[in-house]
């Protein structure tokens, strides 16, 4: 997994799936968010997402007040947001 950043725009590519991966979205994302109170988070490829990234995204947007939009590549990821119920929490678009 890699992610960068531009501007008020996180962008993952790859699979989330590790402790790792979830330690490293937080870090981008606390630093986006010192900046930033609407940001995209764009996840390009991964099938899936993890709980703890689905809560840590969760806590900023109703603890925090910040606005995430979410641009999701893979259709199996987007129904599990569906799924989820979590599409209008997270603004969830597909790219």
């Amino acid at each position: 997994m890699q992610v960068t950043m531009s501007s008020n725009t996180l962008k993952i590519d790859g699979n989330i799936k590790s402790v790792n991966d979830y330690k490293e979205i937080k870090t981008a994302t606390e630093s986006l968010v010192q900046v930033h109170t609407n940001i995209i988070v764009e996840i390009v490829d991964s099938l899936s997402i993890t709980s703890s990234v689905i809560g840590y995204f969760n806590k900023i947007v109703l603890k925090d007040s910040i606005i995430v939009s979410m641009r999701v590549g893979n259709t199996q990821l987007m129904e599990l947001l569906e799924d989820l119920n979590l599409t209008s929490v997270f603004k969830v678009r597909k790219i």
